[in-house]
């Protein structure tokens, strides 16, 4: 018998096929004491096997590439911290076997992490994985994981560890779906990334019997337990409309009445060019330049490193306009060389341009390499800050750039609520806006952008964060200034004839979302466009605001 279940769709298209289930955790290893005698061997033992875990996930990361290269990297800097290690060789000397010590080690920071604040939180799923990747290893059982099929299947999990969706293989996973997770997590990114239609924060996905037929509309987040031969038809249909539609839509983004919407792409570095020009991105609307940074958190890269970087992604979109984030570190993306190791709270506390201003140093390395990377090429470069609270925040960014002699638009991300409500006071220092919903969304409803219990509080259609959008927008209309949307929100096809809407100049996505977006902005005038963000915005929840755009655009 068919039935409906709902989760957050974060990842388009539509997948129909068997459930296989993910690896199950590795089990908690017993208790036992060992001789003094062997302590040393059991250190050995711990060790290599924190080595060989750590190069494991290098390895995957050099597979995968991007985005997903640079999380892999930060799960094996997770495994070789020193103290974690440290931890663990104490446990072994006063008698615990090495598998119990490094369960225990990991335990112990795992509650100090869940009780640092909500982005640290975050990793702890992360951090999961890393430990059951260990302990498998020291007891010598399968690691926990994809499973083996030789038949295309739908993936369920609890969560995906980074280390399993980024090398997942799309012809044999024909999409996912999790208990966990939203619409910001790293499952979800990576699901975009990939192109696999992805469900996440589904409460019950677990309880679905192996073997199950499932549909997953990664669109609307529906999932459909043994579909009826009419809805596999219906949805079958709609995926080859969508298909058609995506390959009749080529060229620069713009309504069907001609008016102009950038499509841009976010990438982590010069891996992510090839997709993005691909996919047909008309620039670079965020370069998350942390990635280069975190392949070594002991100190940062040297400004010879950070020009060859920057240069090659500059060269890729000659002509074209490509906007770098400057270092975003602190909370989640921790760097030992600039972020305070013992803040209560990292997620309010000193991140993104905050950390740049005590280490000015830092700023000005990168903002000197991106202006000798910049020399001679014709591309719109554009820098702009993350966490900007206020005019002094983004007088003291414009300063530091103007000092290092960079000749490009200086500009302010909005991702915390007070630069929307003072956008314009913000623009009498900066010469653009760019909006990261996903941190935007976290610190509006105080929601954990990792944490599946309140995914719909992250949901990026929530009317209070499209009110928020729209100041933000109106501001920099009224400077004669662009505003542009860098969050994930913009891979949304029909939020994002809304945020045109709302006066959006821009929208940058990964270039998995482009043709999806491409497309759908095609199909509606502008007019269309404000009339559905005026009708999402008056709604009162996020569900009533997606169906309210969706019945203008429709027609209903």
């Amino acid at each position: 018998m068919e039935t409906t279940l709902r989760g957050v769709g974060v990842s388009h298209g539509v997948a129909i096929g068997e459930v296989r289930h993910m690896g199950t955790a590795v089990l908690e290893p017993p208790a036992k004491q060992i001789p003094a005698e062997e302590a040393e061997r059991e250190q050995g033992r711990a060790r290599q096997a924190v080595e060989a875990v750590a190069a494991d996930l290098n390895a995957r990361g050099n597979l995968a590439g991007g985005e997903a290269q640079a999380v892999l990297e930060a799960q094996a800097l997770m495994a070789q911290d020193p103290e974690l290690i440290a931890d663990v060789e104490r446990r072994i000397v006063v008698g615990s076997s090495a598998e119990r010590a490094v369960y225990d080690a990991f335990a112990s920071y795992r509650a100090l992490l869940a009780g640092a604040g909500e982005y640290l939180a975050g990793r702890v799923a992360d951090l999961d994985d890393v430990r059951n990747r260990i302990v498998a290893r020291l007891l010598g059982v399968p690691m926990p994981g994809v499973p083996d099929s030789d038949e295309p299947y739908v993936l369920i999990a609890r969560d995906l560890a980074p280390a399993d969706t980024a090398l997942l293989d799309p012809s044999l996973v024909l999409g996912f779906v999790t208990e966990e997770g939203g619409p910001t997590s790293h499952s979800a990114i990576l699901a975009r990334a990939l192109g696999v239609p992805a469900v996440v924060a589904l409460p019950g996905a677990g309880e679905i019997t192996e073997g199950t037929v499932v549909a997953v509309d990664g669109s609307t987040g529906e999932v459909f337990v043994d579909p009826s031969a009419e809805k596999r038809a219906v949805m079958e249909a709609a995926a080859a409309e969508r298909r058609a539609a995506l390959s009749a839509s080529t060229g620069p983004g713009a309504t069907s009445d001609g008016h102009k919407v950038p499509l841009l792409a976010n990438i982590g570095g010069p891996a992510d060019v090839p997709a993005a020009v691909e996919a047909g991105a008309e620039g670079v609307g965020l370069f998350r330049t942390e990635f280069l940074f975190l392949d070594d958190s002991a100190e940062a890269p040297s400004q010879e490193k950070q020009i060859v970087a920057y240069r090659q992604v500059l060269e890729a979109f000659p002509e074209g306009r490509v906007v770098v984030r400057v270092l975003d570190a602190g909370a989640d993306k921790p760097l030992a060389f600039l972020t305070p190791a013992d803040e209560p709270n990292p997620a309010l506390g000193v991140r993104g341009l905050r950390s740049l201003l005590e280490h000015p140093e830092v700023l000005r390395t990168q903002l000197t390499a991106l202006a000798k990377a910049a020399e001679g090429l014709p591309v719109y470069l554009e820098v702009m800050a993350p966490m900007v609270a206020d005019r002094v925040d983004a007088k003291a960014f414009a300063d530091a750039c103007r000092a290092a002699g960079l000749r490009a638009k200086f500009g302010a991300m909005v991702e915390i609520p007070s630069a929307a409500l003072r956008a314009r006071s913000i623009l009498q220092e900066v010469e653009f806006l760019s909006l990261g919903t996903n941190d935007l969304a976290q610190y509006t409803f105080a929601a954990d952008r990792q944490v599946g219990a309140v995914a719909r509080l992250q949901d990026p259609w929530q009317p209070a964060l499209l009110d928020l959008v729209a100041l933000s927008a109106e501001g920099a209309k009224a400077e004669g200034k662009s505003c542009g949307v860098c969050g994930e929100a913009a891979s949304d096809p029909l939020l994002a004839c809304v945020l045109t809407g709302l006066g959006v100049t821009s929208l940058s996505m990964g270039a998995a979302s482009i043709p999806y977006v491409r497309a759908a902005l095609a199909t509606y005038t502008l007019a269309q466009c404000e009339r559905a963000a005026s009708a999402a915005r008056a709604a009162d929840t996020a569900e009533d605001a997606r169906s309210a755009a969706r019945a203008v655009l429709s027609g209903e």
